[in-house]
């Protein structure tokens, strides 16, 4: 009887459609993400090829970005893989997290909407909850410091000035950036996030730090209320 895909070995595969050979031939760049997948895990499951194990990977944990925030726990639940296969998957993430990380870091200020959005994307872009996060800078725009403020959902109840001016007041920042990001992938801004921002820009004149922006991270996009025109100088 002929085996279904799913059921198929790595050795029944041709040579030419297997992900290492692909690689070897084509580079990483034209590798599907269940092939690239199928390279960390190394091998399958009884009578599964890696390929079929990694795309069944990726459909049990609804696709890479679900992938990306799945816990040891989590994983360990899906048939086939096991603690080391895991571990293989979540240290691939965390490599990728860090060179993102790292080339974030050579950034030497902050100077348009565009940079603050290069430097929070990763971190913040698959985050099943809403985050907001300060960037505080010295008078040359350079990030002097980043403190999450609190996580959950987004309302002038919950941001409080004080906690935020007061990381401001103890690094002498000269201004701040607010951000925070959108779980549902969309960064339109909503009359709540208008509301806060305003709010924080009449305390920031108070105590002498300005409040430069606020952005919005969505998944791959991102909003810049500044450059949309909705922060409003208190008068």
């Amino acid at each position: 009887m002929e085996c279904s895909r799913s059921q198929l070995l790595m050795r029944d595969v041709p040579a030419e459609e297997r992900p290492r050979e692909r690689m070897i031939q084509l580079g990483a760049e034209h590798l599907s993400n269940a092939e690239l997948i199928a390279l960390l895990l190394r091998t399958g499951s009884r009578g599964e090829s890696v390929l079929a194990l990694a795309q069944r990977l990726l459909t049990g944990t609804n696709g890479l970005r679900n992938l990306h925030g799945s816990s040891l726990q989590e994983l360990t639940k899906i048939r086939g893989i096991g603690e080391a296969k895991a571990i293989q998957i979540l240290a691939g993430i965390e490599i990728g997290k860090r060179l993102v990380k790292h080339r974030r870091e050579e950034l030497i200020s902050i100077q348009n909407p565009e940079t603050v959005a290069e430097y929070l994307m990763e971190d913040l872009r698959y985050l099943p909850q809403e985050h907001f996060v300060c960037l505080y800078l010295n008078i040359k725009n350079k990030i002097i410091h980043k403190k999450d403020i609190f996580v959950g959902g987004l309302n002038s109840s919950i941001v409080h000035p004080r906690d935020i001016f007061r990381e401001g007041i103890r690094y002498n920042a000269a201004s701040i950036i607010c951000a925070h990001n959108h779980p549902s992938g969309d960064p339109t801004p909503s009359p709540e996030d208008v509301m806060v921002t305003q709010r924080l820009m009449e305390a920031g004149e108070l105590v002498g730090i300005e409040v430069v922006d606020h952005i919005i991270i969505g998944d791959g996009r991102f909003c810049s209320l500044r450059n949309e025109g909705l922060m409003f100088e208190p008068s």
